[in-house]
């Protein structure tokens, strides 16, 4: 074999990465696989913890999915369970708590009835909880006053369950994979770290060539690209996806100062946003402190917390007149204008925990100022991508598959609780271009129901 060369090439070690690492390592007959990371370790941008809510998005509480959506994400959820749970992984790095999507207000209360009889055969689990359940489950969502007496003025109801699994750190999951992966000692299964890829070619016999800031080089027979927002960064100096633009939106967190929720506490989504609702989460690294967010805030960067990748923003952003068009459409609207501005606001200090608490009293009534401090250091960016053909938001994940090998993923929220899925979608077409075999029984036997 050839010096550094591989049947398939994996850029990127975070959930997604790892996610086609374990599962070609597991399930198929491929021979070399390599894993590039630009950082010293798995999972340090948008799979940490620390950066993301740690919730497997089933589509049960999701109140911005469809029926249709819900099906397709109940699967790929699932196949999280299912990989912890072959692996003993449960009360380790996944966790049960309470979920619920609380409507507030008639409108609101009106949404989740009809709600709970649309999704309730496809999640039999779902309760529907009035305010006597409520004050059992969550008593904090139910009263204005912190001794709890009382109630607040407005109806209530919510769709919830405790019985199931809802919580994972990610990162942890990412470690857990590629362990896995290992266990497979008939195959090379190299990952190297601080190897950031900065080209990318495709040679003369059809294999690709990567170039690295370290000086390293690459090459293989396949390629898949799952490096976040610099995922379509690499695709643009390929000359593919041009017709993207990328937009990178910050999260931000705040924490109580002690135990506030007993589990996840989301809120009815507002269709006109793109981005998720305000709600609040057990966090499982920080003794279950309820952190309440995210925050939603253009940056110009790439990855958050991380020096650079200002002009990476500009490169992969593809200005012209159509993200012009994309961001006066989407700024035209007065919800999404307000929605921007206040979002902005959350992150200004001395006034950002004010008016971060007026939006989170909507779920905790009684929360106040005093409860809450900003979550330094929590948070990541998620890569929205904007299509300039239909100028339009894109939502969900994008990616980029010209048909000759290579494979370039963009995976904004629910990325994590669709990894394997995704993963299983990806292998399929490296599988049919490299001529593999793929044990798909097996598979479907140990991570769908």
């Amino acid at each position: 074999m050839k010096k550094n060369h591989y049947d398939v090439l994996i850029v990127g070690g975070g959930i997604s990465g790892t996610a086609l690492f374990y599962e070609l390592a597991k399930y198929t007959n491929v021979q070399s696989l390599c894993l590039l990371e630009k950082y010293e370790a798995l999972a340090t941008l948008n799979t940490k913890a620390t950066s993301n809510s740690q919730t497997i998005h089933i589509g049960d509480i999701e109140t911005n999915y469809t029926l249709e959506k819900a099906k397709v994400t109940k699967r790929t959820a699932k196949m999280v369970e299912k990989f912890c749970l072959q692996y003993g992984l449960q009360d380790k790095i996944m966790f049960k708590h309470q979920k619920m999507a609380l409507g507030v207000g008639e409108k609101e209360v009106h949404f989740i009835e009809n709600r709970y009889h649309e999704f309730k055969e496809l999640f039999p689990y779902l309760e529907l909880w009035d305010v006597d359940k409520l004050k059992e489950e969550e008593p904090k969502v139910v009263y204005t006053d912190k001794a709890q007496t009382q109630v607040r003025p407005e109806p209530i109801i919510a769709i919830g369950t405790n019985t199931q699994y809802t919580t994972v750190d990610y990162g942890a999951m990412s470690e857990a994979l590629v362990k896995e992966a290992k266990e497979n000692q008939k195959i090379t299964t190299d990952i190297f770290y601080n190897t950031q890829v900065s080209d990318i070619v495709q040679k003369e016999d059809k294999t690709f060539g990567l170039s690295c800031k370290n000086g390293e080089t690459y090459t293989a027979d396949f390629v898949v690209v799952n490096a976040g927002a610099h995922s379509l960064f690499l695709a643009h100096r390929m000359g593919y996806g041009k017709h993207m633009g990328c937009l990178p939106m910050a999260g931000s967190f705040y924490m109580t100062e002690g135990h506030f929720l007993n589990g996840k506490v989301y809120m009815v989504q507002n269709n006109k946003l793109p981005f998720a609702a305000l709600h609040g989460d057990p966090d499982i690294l920080a003794d279950e402190k309820t952190r309440f967010g995210p925050t939603a805030l253009m940056l110009p960067k790439l990855e958050r917390y991380k020096s650079g990748t200002y002009l990476d923003f500009f490169k992969t952003l593809n200005f012209d007149l159509h993200i012009v068009k994309i961001f006066w459409d989407l700024l035209k609207d007065s919800d999404i204008r307000n929605y921007v501005f206040r979002n902005f606001l959350f992150e200004v200090p001395l006034i950002n925990k004010g008016l971060f608490v007026k939006d989170a009293q909507k779920i905790v009534p009684s929360l106040s100022v005093d409860d809450i401090h900003y979550a330094q250091g929590f948070g990541g960016v998620r890569p929205q991508v904007l299509d300039k053909e239909k100028e339009k938001l894109m939502l969900g994940e994008a990616s980029i598959n010209p048909g000759n090998g290579i494979i370039f993923n963009m995976t904004p929220s629910p990325g994590a609780t669709s990894c394997l899925g995704n993963a299983e979608r990806d292998l399929k077409v490296i599988t049919d271009y490299l001529d593999l075999t793929f044990d798909e029984t097996q598979f479907l036997n140990d991570l769908t129901e």
